[in-house]
């Protein structure tokens, strides 16, 4: 069966909340809303302005972790304090409700089971505190994954940063010290992503949302403290239940698209074999690449 992905070209953020609502679903309880708070210098992540009415509509908590790398990337997200400090200064607390899930220790430890790569995946204790979740991603490129959407934010997104580790080492530490050294191939990164996702969509299961936002195209990811500019024009926003069918569509529409800048995007994606997490997610059984575009 054809997973549905609802697809609008206009990026008002009043169009984020009318693609949500034609989900049909009721996100119950205490939601967790996943964001990407964007890192220090950043100039292309999404402002708390932007998903405000979304957030604002469901009554839900921005919820973040901190990072595994450290001040050598110029990054001031790896630890709590200055990761605080930033959000205050991105504005995300002025709106919201903010809880940064790996502050304090310890980890939940979740298993699994049947995993390409992972045996467990480490996400910050505070995941335990919610009942349903809305992942809310900004599709761009990204210098490890080659892209990042929802199955990024489901899996690198909330982890811990021991989490974080072991998916870029695909299991061998969770040092972020010893991480780089151990670091994952082109085959195991994507597949430890998606085993890391499989982690929390199972535990989530038919309690989570997943809204992309193709804006500020960039290769570049919102953690890049010196990231490269869009080189392609704005998509539109996309709305699923299905992290693997959205995140498939949105490639699907750079690729067709007849934007010059999209042979350097998909050049970003194929170098890193980031397709490769979508296949691979698709292979563990919690969603499909294939899929019904409707457009609203």
């Amino acid at each position: 069966m054809r997973s549905k992905v609802y697809f609008t070209r206009d990026l008002a953020p009043e169009k984020v909340v009318e693609a949500y609502d034609l989900l049909g679903i009721t996100l119950p309880g205490k939601v967790a809303v996943k964001i990407h708070s964007g890192e220090k210098g950043n100039q292309n992540y999404l402002h708390p302005e932007f998903w405000k009415p979304m957030v604002d509509r469901i009554h839900g908590t921005i919820v973040e972790c901190n990072t595994a790398y450290g001040d050598a990337s110029g990054g001031v997200r790896d630890n709590t304090d200055s990761h605080w400090k930033l959000i205050e200064e991105h504005g995300w607390t002025r709106y919201f409700d903010v809880d940064l899930m790996d502050a304090e220790g310890p980890d939940v430890i979740w298993p699994i089971a049947n995993g390409k790569v992972l045996k467990e995946n480490h996400v910050g204790k505070n995941i335990m505190n919610y009942d349903s979740m809305l992942v809310l991603a900004h599709f761009k490129g990204h210098p490890m994954g080659g892209y990042g959407g929802a199955l990024k934010q489901l899996s690198i997104g909330c982890a811990s940063r021991a989490g974080k580790a072991l998916i870029h080492s695909a299991g061998k530490t969770d040092d972020r010290y010893k991480t780089w050294q151990e670091h994952a191939s082109k085959v195991e990164f994507p597949e430890a992503m998606a085993d890391a996702a499989m982690s929390v969509m199972e535990h989530f299961r038919n309690r989570i949302a997943f809204i992309n936002v193709m804006k500020n195209l960039s290769v570049d990811c919102d953690c890049c403290v010196v990231a490269e500019d869009p080189c392609m024009r704005d998509i539109g926003i996309l709305a699923s239940l299905d992290p693997v069918a959205i995140d498939q569509a949105c490639i699907d529409l750079v690729m067709n698209s007849n934007d010059p800048g999209r042979e350097h995007f998909m050049e970003r994606v194929n170098s890193r074999n980031g397709i490769h997490t979508i296949e691979a997610a698709a292979e563990l059984g919690y969603g499909s690449r294939e899929y019904e575009l409707i457009e609203f």
